[in-house]
C-alpha cells in the first residue's frame, strides 16, 4: 500500500503544466484530487515516474458565466460547486449529483475536472454533463480544442484526450428557464459508486413533455445518452405507459458488468426503475 518513488512537480500555469508533461512524455501524470490516481499508485496498479500537481495553478479554478453558458475550472471541487450560488440558480442539477458524491471529506478535494476526466465509468458527472450538452476545454502542446461530452468518452477509462493534454474548463449551456431536472442514484451505502444512476433535464409545454435528455451513469463502460428513451416521452403527460416505454428503451442500451453491485438483470432493472423516478421528479419541477 505504499506508492513507488516518483518526481513530484508543481507548475504555475496551464503553459507550464503542458510543458512538463511534453518533455517528460508518458511517464508523467497529471494529478488534481488524487481520489483515483493515488488509490491505484498505492496498489502499484499506476507507476508514474513524475506527478504533476495541478493545485498550484489558479486559472483552473472558479465558476463564471460566460453569455449562456456556465464555465467551471477544471480544478473547481465538488465542495465549490456547492457553495455557489450561481450553480444552485441554473444548474441545480449539479448540486444534486455532487452532493451524492462519497462523503464530504472527498467533496472538498475531489475536482469537478478530475471526475469527468479519467474515464471511470462510475463518476457521476460524466453523464450529467453528456445531459446537459456539456463540453470539454482539452489544452496541449498543439494547441487548444473543445470537444463535447458526448464525444469524448470511448471506453473504460479510454477518452478522447491526447498525450500532453490537459482538461482544463468545462462549458455547460444554461437550460432554459422553467426546465426540470433530477439526479435519482441508488448506491449501496454512503460514499459508493451507483449501482445505477439516472439524470433528466426536460422542459415541459401545456402539461405534456417538450424536451428531454437522459444520461445514465454507471450502466456500460461508459455514460450514455439515453436518446430513445428521452425521445419515448416527447409529447406526453409522463403516464405509466409512457415511463415504462422510456424505462424499457433506456434497459435496451444499458451494459452493466456483474459485480458486487448486483449482477447484470439486477442493475439493468433498477437502472429502469431511476429513469422513471427522475422523469417524474424533473417534470414535477418543471411545473
Amino acid at each position: 500500500m505504499i506508492p513507488g518513488p516518483f518526481s513530484y512537480h508543481r507548475p504555475a500555469s496551464v503553459a507550464d503544466a503542458v510543458k512538463l508533461l511534453s518533455s517528460l512524455g508518458s511517464e508523467a501524470r497529471p494529478i488534481a484530487g488524487g481520489h483515483s490516481l493515488i488509490p491505484m499508485m498505492k496498489l502499484r496498479l499506476a507507476t508514474p515516474e513524475h506527478l504533476i500537481d495541478l493545485h498550484g495553478i489558479a486559472a483552473l479554478r472558479g465558476i463564471r458565466r460566460d453569455g449562456n453558458a456556465i464555465v467551471i475550472g477544471a480544478m473547481t471541487t465538488q465542495h465549490d460547486l456547492l457553495a455557489s450560488a450561481l450553480i444552485g440558480e441554473t444548474l441545480p442539477i449539479l448540486h444534486e449529483a455532487a452532493n451524492l458524491i462519497a462523503d464530504p471529506q472527498v467533496r472538498y478535494l475531489g475536482t469537478v475536472g478530475g471526475n469527468v476526466a479519467n474515464g471511470d465509468p462510475g463518476n457521476d458527472m460524466p453523464a450529467l454533463m453528456i445531459t446537459l450538452g456539456a463540453s470539454y476545454r482539452l489544452e496541449g502542446g498543439q494547441g487548444t480544442r473543445d470537444v463535447p461530452a458526448a464525444d469524448f468518452y470511448q471506453g473504460a477509462y479510454f477518452t478522447a484526450l491526447e498525450p500532453g493534454e490537459i482538461l482544463t474548463a468545462i462549458t455547460v449551456p444554461v437550460p432554459p428557464e422553467g426546465h426540470g431536472s433530477a439526479y435519482e442514484k441508488l448506491k449501496r451505502k454512503v460514499g459508493d459508486y451507483a449501482t445505477a444512476a439516472a439524470a433528466v433535464v426536460l422542459t415541459m409545454a401545456g402539461g405534456k413533455v417538450a424536451t428531454c435528455a437522459i444520461g445514465l451513469t454507471n450502466l456500460s463502460e461508459t455514460p450514455l445518452r439515453a436518446d430513445d428513451a428521452a425521445h419515448a416521452v416527447i409529447g406526453t403527460s409522463l403516464d405509466a405507459a409512457a415511463l415504462a416505454k422510456a424505462a424499457a428503451a433506456a434497459r435496451a442500451i444499458m451494459a452493466p458488468a456483474a459485480d458486487a453491485r448486483g449482477p447484470v438483470a439486477y442493475r439493468k432493472h433498477v437502472g429502469g426503475i431511476m429513469v422513471m423516478r427522475a422523469l417524474q421528479r424533473a417534470a414535477a419541477r418543471a411545473r
